[in-house]
């Protein structure tokens, strides 16, 4: 599995990935320390499989892995190209989960992009930059798919379904939270 963590600059993103993967990746005082990606992986703790590897002896015994990436920071407009923006939207949609960090601290010495800390306003920044990003490529899945139903009319439905979700991200909802078809196995 592999986890994005993801959020405005300064509010600890690297911080939480060395703590993590115990990796020393650079943490700054300052927006876009990380530009690109840092990886990290940590092994998954299970005493079944060790428990596994002293009822076998196995050549070798090899626990699953979680992989972490420290993503650069995000900033309001980051759809449009703001910041680091396409080169963060291109990292995150490699990711399986995202790791959502949200500076919930005053402190003078830290530098807040949007000049002061305001948990709700960062997490709707981050939210809507995420719905944008998603907006932007399924408008390209409606336009492939129409493109594709002219020879083939089994792609209507998909223009549909992605259409529906088009809907749904304009109304400022989020794809994850989007049931009406499961879009991510439908169509991959």
């Amino acid at each position: 599995m592999k986890l994005g963590i993801v959020g405005l600059p300064n509010v600890g993103k690297s911080t939480l990935f060395n703590a993590i993967t115990n990796a020393g990746a650079e943490s700054a005082n300052y927006p876009f320390c990380t530009i690109d990606p840092n990886v990290g992986m940590v092994a998954v703790p299970d005493y079944r499989l060790d428990k596994l590897s002293e009822m076998y002896h196995p050549k070798k015994t090899t626990p699953a892995v979680i992989e972490f990436v420290d993503i650069a920071g995000l900033v309001k407009g980051a759809s449009k190209g703001e910041g680091l923006g396409n080169k963060f939207l291109g990292n995150i949609r490699m990711t399986d989960a995202i790791v959502h960090v949200v500076r919930c601290f005053d402190d003078d010495n830290v530098i807040h992009v949007e000049g002061s800390t305001d948990p709700i306003r960062d997490i709707d920044t981050i939210d809507l930059e995420l719905v944008m990003a998603d907006l932007e490529m399924v408008e390209r899945r409606i336009d492939k798919a129409k493109k594709a139903a002219k020879g083939d009319k089994k792609f209507l439905q998909e223009a549909s379904d992605f259409e529906g979700l088009r809907d749904w991200l304009n109304d400022g909802k989020s794809a994850r939270s989007y049931e009406e078809v499961d879009i991510a196995a439908e169509y991959p």
